[in-house]
Order: C-alpha cells, then structure tokens, then sequence
C-alpha cells in the first residue's frame, strides 16, 4: 500500500509542490518537534506546531460551531501575522494551520501566505472561495494545502452548515485544487447524521479516484453557543472511527490524519502533549481552537517565546488535563476550565461573552478516551512516524491519575449497554455539579 500511495504521490502531484511539503513540512517539521523535545528536557516550552485563527467571518452557520461568525469582524492584521510566523520560525517551527471562520474571507490571506515561502501552511477552508484562479495562486506559491471540509451529503451538508448548495461549492472548491495539482486534503467532523455516508470505503475509493492525497476524520463536539448534542457519537462510534482509521491507512493509497492517538492507539491531546496551541483572531493564546480562553495576547509587548515559555495559565492547562483524562477535556471535563479560568483570571476570548456559562451547561460526553479498548495502528510507517514526531512526549507518564484500567472483556460488555451519547462512564472522573 505504500508503493501505491507514493505512486500517486509521484504522478499525481506537481513535483515543485511535492518537494516544497517533504522539505518544509517533512523535514524541517521533524526538526522542529527534535527542537521541542530538547527544550522539555531543559524546562523550557514552545509547540512546534501552531494553530492561526486568522479571522472570525464566515459564510456558513454551521452546527456546534464555537467561533462567532456572525459577529463583528475580528482579523490578524498581515503585519502582526508575519511577525507571529517569524518569531515562531526564530523558534524552529516550518508548519502552521491557518483557521477561521473563513481563512479565504481575509482579504490579505494570499499576500500573508506568498510572503511566507519557506514555511508550510495547512488552510482549513469550505472551499468556496477556492476558484481556478485561487488555485492557481496557490500552486504558484507551491507551499500551501487546503484542507476542504465536507460534513455530509448534499442534505446532510446544507442542514448541518446552515445554507444551501453547500456540498455542490465545496465540491468545487476541491476539483478547483486537483486541476491546479495542489496538495489536496478532505476533512469531515465526523457525527451522528454523516458517519453512514461518510465513514466509509466507498467515500475514501471516491477521495482517492478524485485525486484527494489525504484526509481527516474528526469527532464531532457540542460546544459553543448552540451545540447540538444530538449529534455526538456513542461509546461504539468513536471506536468505529478510531478502527476505520486505523484500517483505512493500512489499506488505501491515501494519507489518513489522526491527531488524537499515538501508535499504540492510546488517546492524547495535542495541546496536553504541547505539540500545538491556538492564536486566535483576536490575538489571544490559547490551548486550542475549541477553548477559548486566555491571559496572553500576541498583541503584548512581550515576545510570543516567553510568553509560551513563561505563561502560568496554559502550564496548569497542560498539567491539570493530563492529571484527569487522556481525552478531550471540553468534552469530558468541562468543570476543569472553568476552575482553571477563575484561578487564574483567564479572560473569555469570544465576542459573545457568555465561554464560561457554555462549558458550564455542557453535558460530559466520550471523546477519544477509551481504555482498555486501544486500538494500535496496523502500518508498521504510521507507528514509526508517530513514535518519532507525535507521541505523548511524557506529559501523561508524568502527571496521569485516572488510570483505573479495565479489562477489554469488561469494556465489551460496557459498549454493549451505552448507546446514548451521554454514556456513562468506563473510567472514574468527577462530573460537574
């Protein structure tokens, strides 16, 4: 599968755009997480990998949505996103996610990326905004890939994103990236209305004929101001998807993202881990795009190196999270970041004004944290590639308490008896009050 996959690598993609993403991202990404693991063992802290929300509009209304893309327009400016970029450069970083809202609504998104050509840039994008002649741009460019999210079939996409046509833009978007040969990725929130359709070989036969050379299959969660919990995945979905992952890069030429497992199949989270934290639109640092809260700011007069380094609030985020959970702690410990926000005075970074109030009313769901359940990675190269760049780097072997393991017959016999997606329990954890 391998051959096949570099096969397509090979004839499928401009070599200048193929060599541009092995070099900056590849190789210049492995140094830089090298360059992370030296700094933890001298007590110091900066991600190799950081996310950019680089502004809040955006042209859908898409379910569980946490940024406020109806509100007032909040952008980076392009002077204060070159300046961000370049302090993480000076730091060793070559590879940076650029979120929104809408990446392709900010106006000054291209001439930013065109002046960042020895760095790596993943754009999460709807794909609307992506015509020939973007895509031309981009190919020019040569060190950008857009990672196009769909969320279903043309029903399933218009209900869950709030307008219509939505799949049949996206789509285009897409087609717009492979006729230019860009390095093209799909995404999808994977939830209860589109894990039929979309968890499935039949979609991935359909990405890899297309031309798509990766995807990634997220789990879908409830937050922001109008979650839909309805939408969650059970016990049993969530360890479908890890499967279908784990499957799906040992038998289809195509690249599968997963950034919540490490090789063996033990859950993480990037942001306990510090392998990334989120800058949002405001300017705020936090532990990720979901969570949003702060203390520090890129628009401080302190350089973003100490601010990282230096920063007390996002210390106790990563030690208090990996004391409690191996998951994702918006969705199974909510209780946490409103007592780490009061303690230390962290300053709720949406418009709306209403953060703490949300995660107070969030009802504790399973997110990727299922022990005694692991499912290990089948490709030899994905374990290889995880143990050296994307791996807990200690931080759960150093502060992990809730490690009442159970025993893989016993958590059968649990999946079997929890199909709401409140389900209880499989490890003891305190539930909010």
């Amino acid at each position: 599968m391998l051959l096949k996959l570099a096969k397509r690598l090979l004839l499928e993609t401009d070599k200048r755009l193929l060599w541009k993403l092995a070099y900056q991202a590849g190789w210049k990404g492995f140094w830089s997480v090298q360059k992370h693991k030296r700094r933890l063992k001298r007590g110091e802290f900066f991600p190799p990998f950081l996310y950019i929300s680089v502004i809040n509009t955006c042209n859908l209304r898409c379910q569980g949505c946490w940024v406020d893309v109806a509100g007032k327009q909040t952008k980076i400016d392009l002077e204060a996103l070159n300046r961000t970029v370049n302090e993480a450069k000076a730091m060793g970083n070559s590879f940076f996610g650029i979120l929104g809202g809408e990446p392709f609504l900010h106006k000054e998104l291209l001439d930013f990326l065109e002046g960042q050509p020895d760095v790596y840039f993943q754009v999460f994008t709807n794909g609307h905004f992506i015509t020939d002649e973007v895509a031309k741009r981009l190919r020019k460019m040569g060190n950008v890939t857009p990672l196009i999210s769909i969320e279903g079939t043309e029903l399933v996409s218009d209900d869950r994103r709030g307008k219509e046509n939505v799949y049949s833009q996206s789509m285009q978007g897409i087609q717009n990236c492979l006729n230019n040969h860009l390095m093209t990725g799909v995404c999808t929130s994977v939830c209860a209305t589109n894990i039929d359709d979309l968890l499935t070989d039949a979609w991935v036969d359909r990405l890899v004929e297309m031309g798509v050379m990766y995807c990634w299959f997220h789990v879908y969660r409830p937050v922001g101001p109008k979650p839909n919990p309805d939408l969650a995945l059970t016990t049993e979905q969530l360890r479908r998807v890890r499967q279908f992952v784990v499957n799906t890069r040992a038998t289809k030429p195509i690249i599968v993202i997963d950034a919540y497992h490490d090789g063996a199949g033990q859950a993480l989270c990037p942001a306990v881990t510090g392998f990334t934290h989120h800058i949002g639109p405001g300017g705020d640092i936090e532990p990720c795009p979901v969570i949003q809260l702060a203390v520090e700011s890129i628009h401080d007069k302190k350089p973003l190196r100490e601010q990282l380094n230096e920063s007390a609030f996002l210390k106790d985020f990563r030690q208090l999270v990996a004391e409690n959970t191996r998951g994702c702690v918006i969705m199974e410990r909510p209780d946490l970041l409103v007592e780490l926000a009061e303690r230390h005075g962290a300053r709720d970074t949406t418009q709306r004004g209403t953060c703490i109030e949300e995660l107070k009313a969030i009802q504790p769901h399973r997110s990727q944290y299922v022990p005694g359940i692991e499912i290990p990675e089948r490709s030899w190269a994905v374990r290889l590639a995880k143990w050296l760049v994307f791996n807990d780097f200690g931080a759960y072997g150093k502060h992990f308490k809730a490690d009442k393991w159970i025993d893989p017959q016993v958590a059968q016999q649990e999946l079997a008896k929890t199909p709401a997606t409140n389900d209880p329990k499989l490890y003891d954890i305190q539930t909010p009050s």
